[in-house]
């Protein structure tokens, strides 16, 4: 039995030599078509990211079980549902008395044709239409809107596990660009919404899971312990001294920033608002204004994280917490109530056109 590499016979007489080659074309026609990267991926089946037609049920999805895929919920009645995951899109139609939670959404999160739903959503964009009576506590990187909506409700975005923090980072979505009060109703003339007490807890609204494979999730509800820092958004400040301060890209940005909400608020004072987002030389001359030299080169580094305060004392406060725990850390600090409010409106303004571009 003669074999690939064995050495060429001689024709027989009066018979053609087979063309070199010949058999490693006859075998090269024999296999298999190329393969490319979207015949290399794993199958999805749509059944895996939908929930459809449920009643009074408890569901969800694991941490690492969506991993940026869109989901899809609809025609569910009475049930307790739960993303612990990233996902890419979620929609969410003709549901009624359901309590949601979903983890971070990169793009956007749209009920359509809800009533009576308590939910917990993070997202870049959030839109309602044709809905009555949802309660949400929110966190949306951009301003929600709501469209033929009525009875709407709203808090900040209160909620932990372990995960979390991760699959914000996986979504694109900064826990400090969150401007969950600034509603958009395209509805005109009406008032179809309001915000959810200041005193409201999430657990209250959208309880802990209790099935078995759920409760493998380590969820707290504890405020102080929340992924996204707890903002008084568009209420009513409590003074009218506010106080300014901006930390620089580093290492250990997000933790100073935390810390330092964990050391006003303890002293009773108000976090109004925060926010993410790259500075020019330029911008800091509009914000800084005579202390911009000092900030420009660290303008380089990556995004600065604002917060501002609100409370009798703030400005002094926030200094003297900057001095004591960050002492080795370059920040922005309001000089004094008179200037406070101007830092305040110029670094937003400034944000919100950066935002809004």
């Amino acid at each position: 039995m003669g074999c690939f590499f064995s050495r060429r016979r001689k024709p027989a007489q009066g018979g053609q030599q087979q063309p070199q080659g010949a058999g490693q074309d006859a075998a090269a026609g024999e296999q298999t078509a190329p393969q490319y990267s979207w015949d290399l991926r794993a199958k999805i089946d749509p059944k895996d990211y939908t929930f459809s037609g449920l009643k009074n049920e408890t569901v969800g999805r694991l941490p690492g079980k969506v991993a940026g895929q869109q989901f899809v919920i609809q025609d569910c009645e009475d049930c307790k549902i739960y993303i612990f995951d990233h996902s890419a899109t979620i929609t969410i139609d003709d549901c009624v008395n359901c309590q949601i939670f979903l983890g971070p959404v990169k793009g956007s999160v749209f009920f359509r044709d809800c009533k009576d739903c308590k939910c917990v959503v993070a997202c870049q964009q959030f839109r309602t239409r044709d809905c009555r009576k949802l309660e949400v506590f929110l966190c949306c990187a951009t301003q929600p809107i709501i469209e033929s909506s009525t009875g709407m409700k709203f808090g900040c975005f209160q909620y932990y596990y372990p995960e979390l923090a991760l699959q914000f980072k996986d979504a694109g979505l900064s826990i400090f660009n969150n401007i969950w009060s600034d509603i958009h109703d395209f509805t005109p003339g009406e008032n179809n919404w309001g915000l959810l007490p200041e005193t409201a807890v999430v657990e209250d609204y959208v309880p802990l899971p209790n099935s078995e494979e759920l409760k493998a999730v380590r969820v707290s509800n504890d405020a102080a312990k929340s992924i996204i820092p707890i903002t008084r958004g568009q209420r009513q400040k409590n003074s009218d001294e506010s106080c300014l301060t901006v930390f620089f890209a580093g290492d250990y940005t997000t933790a100073n920033a935390r810390k330092l909400i964990d050391e006003m608020t303890s002293k009773g004072f108000q976090l109004v608002q925060t926010k993410e987002v790259l500075m020019k030389a330029e911008d800091a001359h509009r914000v800084f204004q005579q202390s911009a030299l000092e900030f420009i080169p660290l303008l380089e580094k990556g995004p600065v994280v604002a917060l501002e305060f609100n409370g009798d004392g703030a400005v002094e406060q926030c200094q003297s917490t900057i001095n004591e725990v960050f002492s080795g850390t370059k920040v922005f600090v309001s000089e004094g109530k008179a200037s406070a409010s101007q830092d305040v409106d110029n670094f937003y303004n400034f944000a919100e056109m950066q935002m809004g571009m």
